[in-house]
């Protein structure tokens, strides 16, 4: 399957050699060459359109440029198209396609690469350099496919420069072995002289275009200027090494006129032009978000960032109290940490966005700084045979992530245990009899260890079980 193909834009018109010169065979396979070729191509008024000329006795229009805008009404309609007869005037019908190809009527577009696609079997009754010299003059690629025995100088003459890319001999059972090449060629041509718009803001947008020139041979003049207001037109020139630009400082919501021309010392290249509409302005902060909360600090990040944006301020203080402090950062920053904060308090913070035009816009949100790392309570022991114990302990304050248990046996090796938050005991084992030994259990959090809680606990010799200690 063939992929779709949708970063371009161009007027594709095929001169369809329709006179009685060719064989009803001939004309049906060139139709389904016609298709193959333009098939992956996206259809639309800012992608390609596509037209056909007959060549008979008089030059007739199949269907104009802005008539089918989909894959399927441009398949149908070349499906549908029916051999005139008549003569072979293919400089007659040059001369016509000249005319539409730079007519509105015939929706053709002022901005766009042109590109003719001649299929012939070689033979004209009329003269075609004269047309068709004045057609690439006014900047057409033309591509010829010959089917028939045509003269070789004739035709290489006519189409454009340089012919191995541009002049195709081949039978017509053989057109589908051509057709990739001749596609990726008019791709070239119909991808590589746009003009493209991305990265639109409210303020600024940025410029792409293909390599037309080089450091050495040229440089670029870019115009624009509000559509609404073409006597407060801006000029920049990049050298012939650019391909992009950014253009800002720009107003809001408004549509720009922009023509990048190529001023080359070699050839001459049409200015191409574009119309954008930069985006609503942004207001900022549209969101105030708190994370990462320490005991004594917390994240503040906002968003969106606009360009208009100078510097943001950052004012905070305890929700129940009436001391605040303020931070500054600047306009391409989206987040601070506040820190030498109180822990277990409930902050109020304010981000106020100060904007070039000297306007303010503020959004608020609360943070709470989470408590000092809390302590596990309440820890004892169960005495469950000679040498073991059960620890048990209540849960800790806050988002507890689980709980170490340290054993520092006096015979034996120390132990270390990690549990789920939802378990408050375990059991401890090898604890030899008449030995004193210190056990530790501490809550974890994501930001820090909690305070553990230690205590002595003295095994008694024999089987009479435990006594427990001092606190540590």
């Amino acid at each position: 399957l063939q992929p779709s193909i949708s970063n371009s834009e161009g007027d594709i018109l095929f001169l369809l050699d329709s006179s009685g010169s060719v064989s009803y065979y001939e004309f049906s396979k060139v139709k389904e060459f016609m298709w193959d070729l333009v098939r992956p191509f996206t259809f639309g008024p800012n992608d390609v359109q596509t037209s056909i000329i007959h060549i008979s006795t008089t030059p007739t229009m199949e269907f104009p440029f802005d008539r089918y805008l989909s894959r399927g009404t441009v398949q149908q309609a070349i499906r549908d198209t029916r051999q005139l007869m008549g003569d072979t005037n293919t400089g007659k019908a040059l001369s016509f396609a000249k005319e539409k190809l730079f007519s509105n009527d015939a929706g053709a577009r002022p901005d766009v690469p042109k590109v003719l696609v001649w299929v012939t079997d070689g033979f004209s009754s009329d003269d075609i350099s004269e047309p068709m010299q004045l057609l690439k003059d006014m900047g057409v690629t033309v591509f010829i496919v010959s089917t028939g025995r045509g003269n070789y100088l004739e035709l290489s003459a006519a189409a454009s420069q340089p012919p191995e890319k541009h002049l195709h001999f081949v039978d017509v059972d053989d057109l589908p072995i051509i057709t990739k090449e001749l596609r990726d060629a008019m791709l070239d041509v119909i991808q590589a002289n746009r003009l493209r718009v991305v990265d639109i803001t409210s303020s600024s947008f940025r410029l792409t275009w293909p390599q037309l020139l080089s450091q050495e041979t040229g440089y670029y003049t870019l115009q624009y200027a509000p559509a609404g207001d073409l006597a407060a037109k801006r000029t920049t020139q990049v050298s012939g090494a650019h391909t992009s630009l950014t253009l800002s400082n720009l107003a809001p919501e408004t549509t720009y006129e922009v023509a990048l021309i190529p001023e080359s010392n070699i050839h001459y290249f049409p200015p191409q032009t574009t119309r954008v509409t930069t985006l609503a302005e942004e207001i900022s902060p549209a969101q105030v978000l708190i994370s990462d909360s320490r005991p004594y600090s917390f994240q503040v990040s906002w968003a969106p960032t606009p360009d208009s944006v100078t510097s943001y301020q950052i004012l905070y203080g305890p929700l129940r109290g009436n001391s605040a402090q303020l931070l500054e950062v600047a306009g391409t920053h989206n987040s601070t940490v506040v820190e030498n904060l109180a822990p277990n308090t409930t902050y109020l913070v304010t981000v106020t966005a100060v904007y070039s035009s000297g306007k303010e816009k503020s959004l608020s949100a609360k943070a709470c700084t989470q408590e000092e790392g809390s302590k596990v309570k309440h820890l004892r022991f169960e005495d469950v045979g000679s040498n073991t114990l059960k620890a048990l302990w209540d849960a800790a304050d806050g988002k507890v992530l689980g709980y170490r248990v340290r054993c520092r046996r006096q015979a034996g090796p120390s132990s270390l245990i990690s549990v789920s938050p939802r378990i408050h005991s375990v059991l401890l084992t090898d604890m030899a009899p008449g030995t004193t030994n210190k056990v530790c259990v501490k809550s974890m959090y994501k930001d820090q260890p909690g305070k553990g809680l230690c205590r002595m606990v003295h095994m008694q010799p024999g089987e009479l079980g435990s006594k427990e200690g001092l606190w540590a």
